[in-house]
């Protein structure tokens, strides 16, 4: 029998979360011939959660667990790995079992057997739109599912810290009281929902997390020199010619057979931008993904303002678009970004700080205000 929950905010996010993967899964059965998850109850998925988060709380020989759990029976999985003997899906267990699965794609298989749910192995593969449970640190955890395709990034749902409740608001992406700011939304690398089409740029978000160096990235239209205006000249570490692997990749049609070596290419390929972002100084790419230069230093317009207010937006329910100054924002990458977007209208900035938050910016024309985007809570 489910033990009674104690950690209050998984009774309060389980219905929503239940609603969503009910919502998505119906989606994907209707547009795929792929193999799409069964819907979770809220009250399983609010026993998972309570379990991982007290889980998450404790140590094993002086290591907090990192830990991935997928709500799926083994015969939804491909070549499963099986216990045995099932375990029952208690924080003891969980804690004894996290230092097998710490490495990235590895799950834990949880399902339901008769009134209790049960580890019964682990997997690498899951169907499109499974419940995915991850435990990042010691009282975060995030809810997520497969893309419908399998290919990049998980798609985040909610993200649970303590008593904080960040439910990912996809439908208006946190800037429903602010409608004006939908143009410069628009311009900005976030996710697809249903996860048919591949973004490079959020791809390259996470790989720039990763590093946990923080990381400044100027994005400028392609074949264009204006944004020469905002650097200190001559750039440090200019690339010439231009890195043009991953626009030559997205350019290239491959049949079914090549598809995971194509992939794999790309991801190296942004991998290797991402690992530049971690020299000091701005990383400069063309919206067509060419690596311009990196160490750049980003310096005001000779004939450009200070950057007095940006708006600030979270894509989260609830959301309210805020005016602070950019200094309210973060550091001095921040700053750069938001006078560097202040000056190069058709610019995007992508910012990463050491403590993980990211954010983008981009030029609003409506509200004639740099409009700052802060997106870790879909890039965990």
């Amino acid at each position: 029998m489910l033990s009674e929950p104690t950690y209050i905010p998984a009774r309060i996010v389980a219905s929503e979360i239940e609603a969503h993967f009910r919502k998505h899964q119906l989606a994907a059965r209707n547009d795929t011939d792929s193999a799409v998850a069964s819907a979770p109850d809220h009250t399983i998925i609010e026993a998972v959660i309570d379990v991982a988060f007290w889980a998450s709380m404790r140590r094993e020989e002086g290591h907090s667990p990192n830990i991935s759990m997928a709500l799926l029976q083994p015969y939804q999985s491909d070549k499963p790995l099986i216990f045995g003997e099932k375990l029952r899906l208690t924080p003891q267990n969980l804690i004894k079992l996290a230092p097998a699965v710490e490495q990235p794609g590895i799950h834990l298989g949880v399902w339901l057997d008769g009134d209790d749910l049960f580890i019964w192995g682990t997997t690498h593969s899951v169907p499109a739109v499974c419940f995915v449970l991850e435990v990042i640190e010691p009282g975060l955890l995030v809810i997520k599912h497969r893309r419908v395709d399998g290919f990049g990034k998980y798609v985040n749902v909610a993200v649970l810290q303590g008593d904080q409740i960040k439910v990912i608001d996809e439908d208006s992406m946190g800037i429903a009281d602010c409608p004006q700011l939908i143009k410069s939304l628009e311009a900005m690398p976030l996710p697809a929902y249903m996860g048919e089409s591949f973004n490079v740029l959020v791809q390259l978000a996470a790989s720039m997390r990763q590093h946990k160096r923080g990381g400044l990235v100027f994005i400028v239209p392609q074949g264009t020199e204006q944004w020469r205006e905002s650097i200190v000249q001559p750039v440090k570490y200019p690339v010439v010619p231009a890195y043009t692997a991953i626009n030559d990749l997205m350019r290239t049609k491959c049949d079914a057979s090549d598809k995971l070596e194509w992939r794999e290419s790309l991801l190296e390929a942004i991998d290797l931008i991402g690992g530049f972002t971690a020299v000091d100084g701005a990383t400069i790419i063309t919206d067509k993904y060419d690596l311009l230069a990196f160490g750049a230093k980003a310096a005001r317009a000779e004939h450009s303002q200070p950057v007095g207010e940006i708006i600030m937006t979270e894509p989260v329910a609830d959301g309210r678009a805020r005016r602070v100054h950019p200094a309210q924002n973060g550091g001095s990458r921040h700053l750069a970004a938001a006078q560097f977007v202040s000056d190069q209208h058709d610019a995007i900035a992508l910012v990463a700080s050491q403590d993980g938050q990211f954010t983008v910016f981009a030029w609003s024309p409506q509200v004639g205000l740099v409009h700052a985007h802060r997106i870790d809570s879909l890039l965990l």
